[in-house]
């Protein structure tokens, strides 16, 4: 009987709009930050290096900022979150990347999906 209930009510607050991305993505999280009364939206852009699982699903996106590395984590159902823009994929070859704290500049390079096709061979 319970189950049900939190069934329903989880599937009333589940979010439709996110896209599909994976740990590797470089992605743009709007954030709507309140100041007062007013209410402005803010990005976090950076690469996602976990995401879990469930009904009370997040996931934690680093960025450097100023020489610091920058790690927030999101829930997905969260109503701050006003959109999530995917703006490049990787190739990784892990579920967690929690490696690229301790990597800076070009060490901490991902290798793009779209680099990874062949070229055409010339004749």
């Amino acid at each position: 009987m319970t189950n049900l209930i939190i069934e329903k009510l989880l599937a009333r607050s589940k979010r439709t709009d996110m896209p599909n991305f994976a740990p590797g993505d470089t992605i743009r999280v709007h954030v709507k930050i309140k100041e007062g009364d007013k209410e402005r939206l803010q990005a976090f852009e950076g690469v996602v290096i976990s995401r879990s699982r469930g009904p009370q699903a997040s996931f934690t996106v680093r960025k450097m900022s100023f020489g610091h590395g920058v790690e927030r984590i999101f829930p997905i159902n969260c109503k701050v979150i006003d959109k999530v823009d995917l703006l490049r994929s990787s190739k990784v070859r892990r579920a967690k990347l929690y490696y690229l704290r301790g990597l800076r500049g070009k060490a901490a390079r991902l290798r793009d999906v779209e680099t990874e096709k062949q070229q055409p061979a010339r004749s």
